[in-house]
C-alpha cells in the first residue's frame, strides 16, 4: 500500500456554556479519532486560575501567575486569550502551529471571545458549539458537580445564557442530550472535513499515481 502524505490538520474551536459537556465530549472525540487512526489532540491552554482537585500542570492546563501570563500576551505568544470569571485563559501560538503542521486535528476548548480571535487570525479554523438539551438539564448538571455555591451556580447560569446567544457564529451546532450520539456527530464533522477532495488528493497522491498509471 502506498504511504500517505502528511497534510496539515485542522484547528477545531469547541465552545459551550459551563455544564453542557464540552470537555467530556472533546476528550471523547480525541480518543475516538485516535482509535480510527486519525492524529488528534486536545490543546492545553494557559490560565491564571488555580488548579482544581486532580488537575495536573501541563496536562489539563499550563498554570501561570498573572504576571507571566501578561508577559506572554504582550509578547504575542498567544493565538487568542480572554478573561472568563475573572481569570485569564490563552492558547499558545507556537505549539498550535507545530501540531497542525504534523497533521493533527487540534481541539480548542474556548469561549466565544476566544473563538472570534481565532477566526480573525485563522479563517480556516472550524467551529462547533455544544448546546444543552434544556435549561433545566443545564442547571441539574451544574448542581451535580457539588463544587459551587448557590451564588456561583446562579452566575454560571447567567453566563451560560449570554454564551449561548453567540451559537449562530459557529459552523456547526451539536445538542448534547445523549452523549454517545453527540460524540458520533462530532466525529462525523471531523471526518467529513478530512475527506474533502483537495485534502484527499494531497494525502493520497502516491496512491492516485499508481491507480491512474502516472
Amino acid at each position: 500500500m502506498s504511504a500517505s502524505a502528511t497534510v496539515p490538520g485542522h484547528l477545531w474551536i469547541v465552545s459551550a456554556p459551563s455544564g453542557a459537556g464540552k470537555t467530556s465530549l472533546s476528550h471523547g472525540l480525541v480518543r475516538r479519532l485516535i482509535e480510527l487512526g486519525v492524529p488528534a489532540a486536545f490543546s492545553v491552554s494557559y490560565t491564571t486560575r488555580a488548579p482544581r482537585p486532580g488537575e495536573r500542570d501541563g496536562g489539563h492546563y499550563h498554570f501561570l501567575d498573572a504576571e507571566r501570563f501578561a508577559a506572554m500576551a504582550d509578547a504575542g505568544e498567544f493565538l487568542e486569550h480572554a478573561t472568563v470569571f475573572g481569570q485569564r485563559y490563552g492558547t499558545g501560538s507556537a505549539a498550535t502551529e507545530r501540531r497542525l503542521a504534523e497533521g493533527c486535528e487540534l481541539l480548542l476548548d474556548i469561549d466565544w471571545q476566544g473563538a472570534r480571535q481565532i477566526r480573525a487570525r485563522r479563517p480556516d479554523a472550524r467551529s462547533v458549539f455544544i448546546l444543552p438539551p434544556s435549561p433545566a438539564e443545564l442547571e441539574r448538571r451544574l448542581r451535580a458537580r457539588g463544587q459551587d455555591s448557590e451564588q456561583v451556580i446562579a452566575e454560571r447560569l447567567r453566563a451560560a445564557r449570554e454564551e449561548m446567544k453567540h451559537c449562530r457564529e459557529y459552523d456547526a451546532l451539536v445538542v448534547n442530550d445523549d452523549f454517545p450520539r453527540a460524540l458520533t456527530e462530532l466525529t462525523a464533522l471531523v471526518l467529513a472535513q478530512r475527506l474533502r477532495r483537495d485534502e484527499q488528493l494531497a494525502r493520497h497522491a502516491a496512491l492516485l499515481h499508481e491507480l491512474l498509471g502516472g
